[in-house]
C-alpha cells in the first residue's frame, strides 16, 4: 500500500502548536515534533506539547458574553466557558452560547415606559432604551427612565370609585407606592392596590336617632347612595345625608318629674339640644340630660 509518510498532514498536534515531521520522505511512525507556538522551548515527540494557553485570549465568545478558561493547559482544550452577561446561567463550553438578543423581552423598563432595542438582531448587552410614555424627551440607556408619573392619574384608576387615590412620590423609582383611602371611612386604606371599604354604607348608623337608613347598593361599594327616611314621617327622607326630621325631643321625657323640658330646635341636625330646668330653681338647668334638682 502507499501510506501518507508525511505523519503532520493529519494535524495531530492541534490548535497553537507547530508539527514537523523529521522524515517525510520515509514511512516512520511518530517521529513528529508538536512545539508550541508561544513557547519554542516547549515540545513534545509523537503526541501533543503540554503548551501553556488561555483560550479566552483569543475571544472565542461572543461580545456579550463573558470567557473563562478554566485549565489553560492543551490537554484540556475546548473546555473554555462562555456565559451570558445579561444571564450568566446561559452558558456553554467549548463554543460561544446563545443569548437572548431583544433585551426588551425582559420588560426591564416597566410600567409607563416604552422599551427599544436598538439591535434586538445581534447579541447585545444593555443597549435598549426606555422612554417614558408621557414624555418622549425623556429617555435612558440601559436601565428605566425616571419619569413623573402621578399612579392615580392613570387611564384606569387603581383604586375605587368609592376610594381617594393619593400618590406621595410621582418618581417611576417608587412605583405602586399610591395609596388608596375609603371615602366613607378614610381610615381603612391600603397601598400599592385598592382598599376593601365597607359596602352597606347603613353599618356606621349616618341618620341617627328617629331615622331608618336603606343603602339599595349593599353587594357594590358606593359612596352616599344610602338614604334616611323619618321614622315619624317617611314621605321625609333625604340621600347620603340624614334627613331634617321635625321631633321635640322632649315629648319622650326625658327631663325628672321636678324640671321642665325645652327643645329650642326640633331638627335632628340638633340632636340631645333640649333642656332641663328645675321646677323649683329655674338657674338649675342642664342640656341634654336630666337637671340635678335640690330636694329640699
Amino acid at each position: 500500500a502507499t501510506c501518507s509518510k508525511d505523519e503532520c498532514a493529519s494535524m495531530p498536534c492541534g490548535t497553537g502548536q507547530t508539527c514537523d515531521d523529521p522524515s517525510p520522505t520515509i514511512n516512520s511512525v511518530k517521529d513528529y515534533t508538536c512545539t508550541c507556538d508561544n513557547d519554542l522551548a516547549t515540545k513534545a515527540t509523537g503526541a501533543k506539547a503540554t503548551c501553556e494557553l488561555d483560550e479566552c485570549a483569543a475571544s472565542p465568545c461572543s461580545a456579550d458574553q463573558e470567557c473563562t478558561d478554566p485549565n489553560i493547559k492543551y490537554s484540556a482544550q475546548l473546555d473554555y466557558v462562555c456565559s451570558c452577561k445579561s444571564d450568566p446561567s446561559i452558558k456553554k463550553i467549548g463554543t460561544s452560547a446563545t443569548c437572548s438578543k431583544d433585551e426588551c423581552a425582559s420588560m426591564p423598563c416597566g410600567v409607563g415606559q416604552t422599551c427599544n432595542d436598538a439591535n434586538p438582531t445581534i447579541n447585545s448587552v444593555k443597549d435598549y432604551t426606555c422612554t417614558c410614555d408621557n414624555d418622549p424627551a425623556t429617555k435612558a440607556t440601559g436601565a428605566k427612565a425616571t419619569c413623573e408619573l402621578d399612579e392615580c392619574t392613570l387611564t384606569v384608576s387603581p383604586c375605587g370609585a368609592d376610594q381617594e387615590c393619593t400618590d406621595p412620590n410621582t418618581k417611576y423609582s417608587s412605583q405602586q407606592d399610591f395609596e388608596c383611602s375609603c371615602k366613607a371611612d378614610t381610615s381603612i386604606k391600603k397601598i400599592g392596590t385598592s382598599a376593601t371599604c365597607t359596602k352597606d354604607e347603613c353599618i356606621s348608623m349616618p341618620c341617627g336617632t328617629g331615622q331608618t337608613c336603606n343603602d339599595p347598593s349593599t353587594t357594590i361599594n358606593s359612596v352616599k347612595d344610602y338614604t334616611c327616611t323619618c321614622d315619624n314621617d317617611s314621605a321625609t327622607k333625604a340621600t347620603g345625608a340624614k334627613a331634617t326630621c321635625e321631633l321635640d325631643e322632649c315629648a319622650s321625657g326625658p327631663c325628672g318629674a321636678d324640671q321642665e323640658c325645652t327643645d329650642p330646635n326640633m331638627k335632628y341636625s340638633s340632636q340631645y339640644d333640649f333642656e332641663c330646668s328645675c321646677k323649683a330653681d329655674p338657674s338649675i338647668k342642664k342640656i341634654g340630660a336630666s337637671a340635678t334638682c335640690s330636694k329640699d
